[in-house]
Order: C-alpha cells, then sequence, then structure tokens
C-alpha cells in the first residue's frame, strides 16, 4: 500500500495535532493482532522492532514478516528500530529496508550523546530515513522508576539544533513496563518543550497511561505513542490462561485467542490515538 515518507508524516500529525501508534511485535502471532486492528480500523500504525526481537527472529525474517503484512493486510505503516544503542545496528536495520530508527544514547553525556546522534543522522539521510533520539531519563525495563530525570526545555532545544533529529523522545513521567500507580504526565514541561523544538515529540512507556492523559499528550506535542509492554502481557496471560485447561497440542488451535486479544488491545489504543 503505498505510503508517506515516515519523516514527513510525522511532521502533518504535529501540524495537525495528531499522533502515530507505534507498536512493538515479536513474533508471527503479535504482529498478526497488529495488523488486524489496524485494518479492521483503517488507521496507520508503526511497527516497532528492538534488538533483542531481531536477535529472535533474525533481521531478514523480522523485516519481510513486518512488510508481507503491511502489504496484506493493506495497512499504511513503517518499520521503526527501537532503542537501538549501536550505529552499527542502526546501519544494518537501514540496509534492511527500515523507514526509521532510534538510536538511545540517553544514558551517556550530553556531549556523548550528541555526537553518536549526529552519526546516525548523517547516516540516515543517505536513506531518507526518520532518526528518533532520546534525551532524559526514561526507566527502562528493571530500572527504578523512582529517579527523575525529565527533559529540559532549554537543552532539548540545544540537543535538536545540534544534532538535526526527525523526532524527540521526551521524559515527562512515563517509563518502560507496568507502572505501581497511575503515571502523572507533566504536561506543562510538554508544552515548553515543544515551544522549544519545533519537531514532533514521542512518548515513551504508553502503555497504563490513561487514555485522557494520552489525548492531552497529543494536543500537545506528541505525535507518536509507544505501545510494547500491553502487547506482551495480553498475549502471555490470555495463552496461560487459554491453556490451564486445555490439552490441546496444536498451536493452531491455542495461539487465536491470545491474538485476538492483542488485536482488542491495539484497537482500542488506536481508537485513543485516533480521537
Amino acid at each position: 500500500m503505498p505510503k508517506s515518507n515516515m519523516i514527513d508524516k510525522l511532521r502533518e500529525m504535529r501540524k495537525t495535532h495528531s499522533s502515530l501508534l507505534a507498536t512493538n511485535f515479536y513474533n508471527y502471532e503479535t504482529l498478526r493482532g497488529i495488523m488486524q486492528a489496524a485494518s479492521h480500523l483503517g488507521q496507520p500504525v508503526i511497527l516497532q522492532l528492538t534488538k533483542s526481537s531481531i536477535d529472535y527472529m533474525g533481521l531478514s525474517v523480522a523485516v519481510n514478516l513486518a512488510k508481507s503484512s503491511l502489504e496484506e493486510y493493506q495497512v499504511e505503516g513503517w518499520l521503526h528500530l527501537d532503542h537501538s544503542g549501536s550505529y552499527d545496528l542502526v546501519h544494518e536495520c537501514l540496509d534492511a529496508g527500515f523507514d526509521s530508527v532510534m538510536i538511545d544514547a540517553s544514558e551517556k553525556s550530553l556531549g556523548e550523546n550528541i555526537e553518536i546522534t549526529q552519526r546516525v543522522v548523517e547516516l540516515a539521510a543517505r536513506y531518507n530515513a526518520n532518526v528518533e533520539a532520546e534525551l532524559g531519563y526514561i526507566a527502562k525495563l528493571g530500572q527504578s522508576k523512582e529517579k527523575t530525570g525529565f527533559t529540559d526545555p532549554a537543552e532539548a532545544k540545544y540537543f535538536v539544533e545540534q544534532t538535526g533529529i526527525n523526532a524527540l523522545a521526551v521524559a515527562i513521567g512515563s517509563a518502560h513496563g507496568f507502572y505501581t500507580q497511575e503515571p502523572k504526565l507533566d504536561m506543562e514541561r510538554l508544552k515548553e518543550i515543544q515551544a522549544a523544538t519545533h519537531i514532533p515529540l514521542v512518548l515513551h512507556g504508553g502503555s497504563g497511561i490513561p487514555g485522557d492523559s494520552l489525548k492531552e499528550a497529543i494536543k500537545n506535542g506528541i505525535c507518536k505513542i509507544n505501545l510494547a509492554t500491553e502487547i506482551k502481557n495480553i498475549f502471555m496471560q490470555t495463552l496461560k490462561n487459554s491453556m490451564v485447561h486445555n490439552q490441546d497440542i496444536d498451536l493452531r488451535n491455542v495461539f487465536p485467542s491470545a491474538i485476538e486479544a492483542v488485536s482488542l488491545l491495539v484497537e482500542k489504543k488506536l481508537e485513543i490515538v485516533k480521537s
């Protein structure tokens, strides 16, 4: 299905105060659930892969799964590399046909973050690919959610000017993984970052954030919302529940309920983003 360049699409999202849902997939079944939802609602979607998912499926298999699924379901979509800490992996993925890449050097010093991000921006320009980077502390799986390091608007402005990135992942109170209590996003800070940077902003840790908060974040500059943990969780919980009293060894009979659960979850998230 014809699609716009992801750089242009995110700019369009910013101009119209809209957002794209970016969904991580881990195997054929989670991908199928995502695609069923996007196709049913006629909504575009970003398909994301991390290094661990690429290592699990293999780069060419994962890329071909994503691209063939977008074609089969007639969904406008893009393939994005999520949280790469490596220039070499970015290069491999761009060669493999990714539309967008994220270089994540947010845990390094500002100078180091700028340096590696500049190199990735220069590389990605040859492929006309979107580049996302991160500034601030967004707790990853296993990291403390008590620690804070929200993105500073003035530093964000400097970072964007120095690197030339297309999109910036901001730390405004979200985290990767499950939340122990309802997250409170710093909307005033988000407004300041939006005004200072003038580029599409990205919200990581979208799982578990209430719909009203997501909608408000979209109004204030969030153009891409990442969804990963909830997809893994609902797939595995549904699968476990369905197998408690089920002795069927035919995975073709066992997986469909988990695929459908993923599909319903993604539909709900797409409805929030669409509205």
